[in-house]
């Protein structure tokens, strides 16, 4: 219950129903608040205990200062928590391994429960072995539930098992569409008060819901469960960018080209750790879909959130989604009486502001690596020319290249050796054509008994899917792609054969529009046969590509690009097989599909000839937005999203089937490769140790720019060979039931020995080495080792371990394994030139110190190479209540000369010092808990 110092509390009437509420206007200030720092007040306010949080608190976010640097923490008390299966089996793989450790230290293992609503929707395990055929659902399901069965009876019995807790069964959407369409109320109703909907999420791109007027960000697992069990989120009042909106998007550019801009733009202006609200007239412009596609790519420019305020749009689009009369009625009534419905003649006062003219929005890709890497599609031909020396060429001086001779000719060239596929799987050389060290010097001919005759070479799109929460939440992209399908197909064209193609929507509703719109059997011709209802492509969950597309890329050294309609185009995360990935809407990946290399001019280059043999351009089977928008009014309706959901937690056959354990603790199966007993709670006291120095401590990766949470946590295939590969092997898992990483991650002794294991990670301790390799110090000589096996080799002499890295790291998902594998390595100290805000703060929950070299110094400009020995003192002040800004750190060459710098301590909160000395988040709760 909140003291009330500010006599807020009081009643809203809305119909024949009654609320408790906080009126804002209680506090003066607050009127003249962004929208998002209004969600923020509100939540002080009915939160307000006088202890964590106060009058103090409340105050200075009334009384905020847009052009101050942030420096007070706030307690921030989110409405619900929200999972994927990924992130979130080890949240309930721990809260399981909580109840015994509560049991072990004497207390009662059924208090152990989410105290905040928590959903997890299970999206982020279906991978597309199967796709181009009528059964690909079908069947990729049918492999998913095999693979992941004992996952799965874990999270049917942690459904039952505890309060407030729900799961949204496979098969049903993803995640971050599930709640916008259906999860997500805008206002709140508990125990007989509203209040904002808030959230959090152990997914990034939660911020979807931002779209929605939903303050919500991603965070890490163990920060997802400590939300659920009661405890705050600590945060620093934010600088808040304002971006204003006029102008309308023009005919043939998508909301993926609005969001690749604002993400090249915000990117370039620089708003990590800020939130970024929408205003302007234009903001009613845009619809909802395209709100929550801007909102989904706020990690890929770093904001902590970037949101929407309500108007109509907010109210049109809950009304559309199925909810009822009466909360729509409530969330106008309330943004209304809160001061939080959208006035576009009233101007916000913001830290900083940026404006885009949706009018000036052109079409745009985004890679080959990264997101924020934007390309104008008029210029992607001469972008990937320019690109494609850096993969090409890598590792390889030649004076004179085949993609010089290519570039300088025809892209690509003639002439090329060629790779014959028996029915047998036989493969037939029949002309040696393979350069120096391997690379072919000229592309490669595939005779393939099922594809046919092809010609594949450096560029060519092999995978073009259609997946991921950014695009397929919205209509107005996902119905352009199905018509352009269907022009496509009636002008004569199709798929390259070389292309994996993938369909994989965001929830049943989109199945629903296509079929009532009769464009189903243009996308099948295509190749684009459903193939789930999940995190695919976008996530790493491809699948194989055709043995003989795969044999030709790796046996040749071929550098082919993927297409997706993602937000995540990280180097090595599509496919093993595909160094380029690029990022586009989803009407441009069919067209990429049909092009077959990302070679190609859309305004210049025939994607074929149509059935009298005149050439077809891509504007000449562009959708118009006249035609879009008549087949979203015609074929979508309130009746698709309420029959969709209304069994939404049900489930199918197979997971109304599964045997389901019982209990209040869980039973675990020692056998088990997939889920486990958590080991963070081994040998825990009642009250924490005492903080000690670090000394002693060796480098196990010496790590360059931009190492993102996908170079560092689990994710993807398991490797033959690799240190997970070989505990799998030793535990009786043929190869072919390896399954992913991620789909493992409730069995830490799989995700520890897949930890810093991206095959794409360049370890600077070695030279030219890519892979989770490092040198092993405590051998003689220093020998190439597994990161995993030097790792156990430290722990096992007692000597702790040190990770040395560039700027931005830690930029990418939310990803809890990034910190927990890294805790679990033996790694005690992070040094870096900056962090991004969710991995830093995912590090100190467990137990890890985030520390930053001087302003302007670096591991390079300091003369550090890895092979040091590293002492850090001025830790222990944490024993006296203290953060220390800097401690000193001394590093000591192998001939006994020695690098001294003061790190600074990136431990921003008197929250993040708690947990820290308590080891980490998980043990701080537990401890809170037993003492209540």
């Amino acid at each position: 219950m909140s003291i009330d110092t500010f006599g807020a509390r009081g009643t809203l009437t809305v119909g024949e129903n009654s609320y408790e509420i906080f009126r804002l206007s209680a506090v003066k200030g607050t009127e003249k608040l962004p929208y998002s720092l209004k969600v923020l007040a509100e939540n002080l306010l009915r939160t307000e205990d006088g202890a964590n949080i106060t009058q103090d608190h409340i105050n200075a976010i009334a009384n905020w200062d847009p052009s101050a640097e942030p420096d007070t923490e706030i307690q921030f008390t989110p409405a619900r928590v929200i999972m994927q299966d990924f992130t979130g089996v080890p949240c309930i793989v721990d809260l399981a391994t909580m109840r015994e450790a509560v049991t072990a230290l004497g207390g009662d293992a059924t208090k152990v429960n989410p105290l905040s609503p928590a959903d997890m929707v299970i999206d982020h395990s279906v991978i597309l072995d199967v796709f181009g055929r009528a059964d690909a659902l079908e069947r990729n399901v049918d492999l998913e539930y095999q693979r992941n069965g004992e996952r799965y009876q874990f999270l049917r019995w942690g459904q039952g098992a505890f309060d407030d807790f729900k799961v949204v069964p496979p098969g049903m959407g993803i995640v971050h569409q599930v709640n916008i369409e259906y999860l997500a109320p805008t206002v709140m109703t508990r125990n007989g008060q509203a209040y904002p909907d808030t959230c959090v999420g152990t997914d990034s791109h939660t911020t979807m819901v931002n779209g929605l007027g939903v303050l919500g960000w991603g965070v890490g697992g163990i920060e997802a469960e400590a939300a659920m069990l009661g405890q705050p989120v600590s945060m620093l009042i934010p600088r808040v960018v304002g971006f204003k909106l006029s102008g309308e998007i023009q005919p043939g550019v998508t909301a993926t080209d609005v969001v690749l801009t604002a993400t090249d733009m915000l990117r370039k202006h620089g708003v990590v750790g800020k939130f970024v609200e929408f205003y302007g007239a234009g903001v009613a412009e845009v619809p909802l879909a395209n709100r929550a596609t801007l909102g989904n790519m706020s990690p890929e420019f770093g904001s902590t959130a970037a949101i929407f305020p309500i108007d109509e749009e907010t109210i049109e689009y809950l009304r559309l989604t199925g909810r009822s009369d009466e909360q729509l009625a409530l969330v106008e009534a309330y943004a209304k009486e809160q001061g939080m419905w959208h006035d576009p003649e009233k101007e916000p006062v913001f830290s900083e502001y940026i404006e885009l003219d949706l009018s000036t929005v052109v079409p745009s890709i985004a890679g080959p690596k990264r997101p924020q890497d934007r390309i104008l599609l008029s210029e992607s031909k001469t972008a990937f020319r320019k690109d494609i020396h850096n993969y090409v060429e890598e590792n390889y001086a030649t004076e004179h290249t085949q993609l010089d001779e290519a570039v300088e000719e025809s892209f690509p060239a003639s002439d090329p050796a060629t790779l014959s596929f028996a029915d047998d799987g036989a493969v037939d050389v029949k002309s040696a054509a393979n350069g120096s060290e391997g690379r072919p010097s000229k592309p490669i001919k595939i005779v393939d008994p099922e594809l046919g005759e092809f010609v594949l070479d450096h560029g060519a799109v092999v995978v073009a899917g259609i997946t991921s929460c950014t695009n397929t939440s919205n209509p107005s992209v996902m119905l352009g792609a199905a018509l352009l399908a269907r022009n496509a197909v009636e002008k004569g064209l199709a798929t390259k054969p070389w292309v994996k193609t993938n369909m994989a929507p965001g929830s049943q509703v989109v199945t629903d529009y296509y079929e009532k719109a009769g464009l189903w059997p243009y996308l099948e011709k295509l190749g684009y046969y459903l193939g789930g209802y999940g995190c695919t492509t976008c996530i790493g969950n491809t699948g194989p590509l055709p043995e003989s597309v795969s044999k030709a890329i790796n046996d040749n050294d071929l550098s082919v690009s993927a297409v997706l309609s993602g937000n995540r185009n990280f180097e090595g995360r599509i496919s093993p097989d595909v160094k380029m990935n690029y990022l586009a809407s989803p009407p441009l990946v069919i067209a990429y599909g049909l092009a077959g290399t990302m070679d190609f001019d859309f305004e210049t280059d025939s994607l074929g000839n149509d059935t009298d043999g005149n050439p077809v351009y891509l504007k000449d089977i562009w959708p118009s937005t006249e035609e879009i928008e008549a087949t979203i009014k015609s074929a979508i309706s309130q009746d698709m999203f309420r029959k969709s959901y209304e069994t939404i937690f049900a489930g199918d056959s197979r997971w109304q089937n599964l045997s389901t354990p019982e209990g209040a603790t869980f039973a675990w199966d020692d056998s088990s490769t997939y889920v486990r007993k958590a080991p963070y709670f081994d040998g825990m006291a009642v009250e924490p140790s005492p903080v000690t120095e670090i000394t002693g401590a060796r480098v196990l990766a010496l790590l360059g720019d931009s190492v993102t949470t996908d170079h560092i946590s689990p994710a993807g295939p398991i490797k033959p060979g690799t240190p997970a590969a070989q505990y799998l092997d030793a535990n009786g898992v043929e190869r072919k039931d390896y399954n992913s990483l991620g789909s493992r991650r409730g069995n830490h002794e799989v995700m520890i020995r897949g930890t810093f294991a991206n095959i794409r990670l360049q370890n600077q301790l070695l030279d030219g080495v890519s892979g989770g390799y490092t040198r092993d110090f405590t051998l003689e000589g220093a020998p190439q080792s597994f990161i995993y096996d030097a790792s156990q080799n430290y722990q096992k002499a007692g000597i702790p371990l040190v990770v040395l890295g560039g700027k931005e790291y830690g930029s990418g998902s939310s990803r809890d394994w990034a910190a927990k594998g890294t805790s679990l390595l033996g790694v005690r100290a992070v040094i870096t030139e900056s962090f991004e805000r969710i991995h830093r703060s995912n590090l100190i929950g467990m137990g890890v110190i985030p520390l930053q070299f001087p302003e302007g110094e670096s591991a390079k400009s300091l003369g550090l190479d890895g092979t040091e020995t590293f002492d850090f003192a001025g830790i222990t002040e944490l024993n006296e209540g203290k953060t220390p800004k800097t401690i000193k750190v001394t590093a000591t060459k192998e001939d006994g000369s020695a690098i001294e710098f003061d790190a600074k301590v990136r431990i921003d909160t008197p929250g993040e010092a708690d947990y820290y000395r308590n080891g980490g988040i998980l043990q701080y709760v537990l401890r809170n808990m037993l003492k209540s």
